[in-house]
Formats: structure tokens, sequence, C-alpha cells
């Protein structure tokens, strides 16, 4: 299948995202503000953005506008439901609350959440061929690479990031996490027939966990 503009264009805005790991680690680590400064922020976005959402189902000014603006980089699904944009601020803000302990956490599985699922769609959409539900293993492949290439190149040229792990992340870590952000981008996570949760939100934070629990047993 071909890739369209409108999905790279998708993919290019969603990297915007970037900014919001960046923020809940290095605002404390390199300018010494207060952490809850970046978890009132993302709170301020994530109440703009479900405002936004709301006004766009009932507001024609804003439905127009909004259409006009980013209507084009929509999944069909998202026309009549919240956008992945907004349950990614909302993970964001739990991973930055939930890993206020742990911030170099929330950076890394962020980070490698919001570049693994870019890669995941681009991939499988542009040359996926074994179908797994409504994604690709050649999407699900391209993630966990590209999660592993994080941990091991990207990750140790960060200031902080690493310095728990004197600079190298454990293999046994590295491994897990990227499996558990590869697989629950690829698993619908259904608590009942009629009840999803969506990746966006629960991903990062399932991959969170999963890191913290590795890090205890070594």
């Amino acid at each position: 299948m071909a890739l369209r503009k409108e999905e790279i264009n998708r993919k290019l805005l969603h990297l915007m995202a970037l900014l919001m790991p960046a923020g809940i680690f290095y605002l404390p680590y390199l300018f010494s503000i207060n952490y809850y400064v970046s978890v009132i922020i993302l709170a301020v976005l994530l109440v703009g953005s479900v405002i936004i959402e709301h006004l766009r189902f009932r507001n024609p000014a804003v439905q127009k506008l909004f259409y006009s603006v980013a209507g084009s980089m929509l999944r069909e699904e998202e026309s009549k439901s919240t956008t992945g944009s907004t349950y990614v601020i909302g993970a964001a803000l739990l991973c930055a609350l939930l890993f206020k302990e742990n911030p170099h956490v929330a950076f890394m599985v962020l980070f490698m959440f919001i570049l693994g699922d870019a890669i995941a769609a681009i991939v499988g959409i542009s040359i996926g061929r074994i179908k797994i539900g409504k994604k690709s293993l050649e999407g699900s492949l391209a993630c966990f690479t590209l999660c592993m290439i994080l941990l091991y190149a990207l990750f140790p040229l960060f200031p902080g990031i690493l310095d728990q792990w004197g600079g190298k992340m454990p293999l046994l870590v590295a491994v897990g996490t990227s499996l558990a952000i590869t697989l629950f981008e690829l698993i619908p996570l259904k608590l009942s027939k009629n009840i999803v949760i969506n990746d966006n939100l629960a991903v990062p934070v399932i991959a969170g966990f999963t890191m913290l629990g590795l890090m205890k047993l070594l």
C-alpha cells in the first residue's frame, strides 16, 4: 500500500510530541526548574486539547476551523472520536506523575513510543505484508528495532539519561522494555468487548512500569 502524504505529515507532526518527554526530564535537570512546572504545563495542554476535542463535535465554527487545519491528517475513526494526540498528551502527564522519582524512565518510554509508533505505521503502510489485525509484523519489527537503537545508540549520548547505569543500558531492561512497547502497540488492549484502552495512552505507562520492574531485578 502506498504511503499517503497525509500519513507522513501526521507522523511529522507527532514528532513535536518529543518536546513533552524532553520537558519532563530536562527542565529540572538542566535548568533546575521545579519538576511540577512540567506537570502543570502538560495538564494545561491536556485540558486545552480536551476542550478543543469537545468543541469540534459541538461547535460548527470550531469544527470547520479544526478540519481545515488538521482534517487531512485524521484517521477515519478519529473523525468521530478523540484524536491520538490528546491521548499522547494524557500519557505524558500520567508518566510525569507516575514516574516522578524516575523522570529518566518517563523520558525514555515516551520517546521510544512516539518514534516507535511512527516508524511502525510508516513501515506497516508502505511495505507491510504480514497482517496482524489492523497492523503488520513488519511494522512491529521496525518498532522493536528502533527502540533498541534508541536505547543503545542515541540515549547514551543524552546527558543524564543513563547515568543510573553508568551510561549503558542493561540488555534485559532494553529488550524487555522494547518488547513491551512493540507488543502492546500491536495488540488491542481490551477490557471488555466494547471497552478498549487507547494504545497512545496505555503503552508508555505499561512500558514505564516494565522498565522499573526490570531495573529492580538488577
